[in-house]
């Protein structure tokens, strides 16, 4: 049992390591791009994260995506912007 729970506990870091990594790398790419720092760098890698993560769903599961993964990203930077 504490080898299965182990196992999944590496896949489960995998996963986030490979979601983390589009994320960050997409955002750094988007904010040099632009030459700001601004919630829409964020937005737009969130947008293109959860577009990639769904790509294999077809259409509409990468438009869910990025917008899910979009509005997720924009909230949690607005909030760490704003919390004094």
């Amino acid at each position: 049992m504490l080898k299965d729970m182990g196992n999944r506990s590496y896949s489960s870091a995998k996963n986030f390591a490979v979601v983390a990594a589009i994320f960050s790398s997409s955002e750094c790419f988007i904010e040099g791009y632009r030459a700001k720092n601004d919630i829409y760098n964020g937005a737009a890698a969130g947008c293109f994260t959860g577009g990639v993560l769904a790509a294999k769903g077809g259409a509409k599961a990468s438009a869910f995506g990025c917008a899910g993964f979009a509005a997720f990203s924009t909230a949690i930077d607005y909030w760490i912007r704003h919390s004094d």
